[in-house]
């Protein structure tokens, strides 16, 4: 709260000094404080969505995790994560979504069919697209691993649930 009022105020300090000014130099080009302000306190952005089903009693999930330490489960209230988790969860994304270099699974749309005897399935939206994988599907990349890990642990620990 304080770098996003101290932003505001430099902008309207700064809006008539000339290009010299380091610290005016610093803010975006052409935006009024106000702009600046109205970033301050919004929502953080999300980093994944899985929808989990399955043939087992308690399959079914929706799972929001948030950027900004929170998910939620089954469209119910944001509960807090631990750092740890979160930065395991920025990880996952980041390896899902992978880089403008190397696209990652995310972003080429990757979509594995289960094996038989699958019990979970999952459908996860991340900011460069959507993949699509089981619990057995072959050729996994190891962050569907780790996904399908935290997303346990997370239903479990944090919302509650049995699975």
């Amino acid at each position: 709260a304080v770098a996003c009022v101290t932003t505001a105020l430099l902008g309207l300090v700064g809006s008539g000094l000339d290009a010299d000014n380091r610290v005016v130099d610093s803010l975006p080009r052409g935006a009024p404080a106000a702009a600046a302000l109205a970033a301050c306190g919004s929502p953080s952005a999300d980093l994944y969505l899985v929808e989990r089903a399955g043939s087992t009693p308690g399959a079914r999930l929706t799972m929001l995790v948030g950027d900004g330490g929170s998910v939620s489960c089954n469209r119910g209230p944001q509960r807090p994560i631990t750092s740890a988790q979160l930065i395991e969860a920025r990880e996952i994304a980041t390896e899902l979504n992978g880089e403008e270099e190397e696209p990652g699974p995310a972003a080429r749309g990757v979509e594995l069919p289960p094996q038989p005897g699958s019990i979970f399935r999952y459908r996860v939206r991340s900011e460069a697209g959507v993949v699509a994988f089981s619990d057995n599907s072959r050729g996994q990349p190891e962050a569907f691993y780790r996904l399908a890990r935290l997303t346990r642990r997370l239903s479990k620990d944090v919302c509650g649930l049995a699975r």
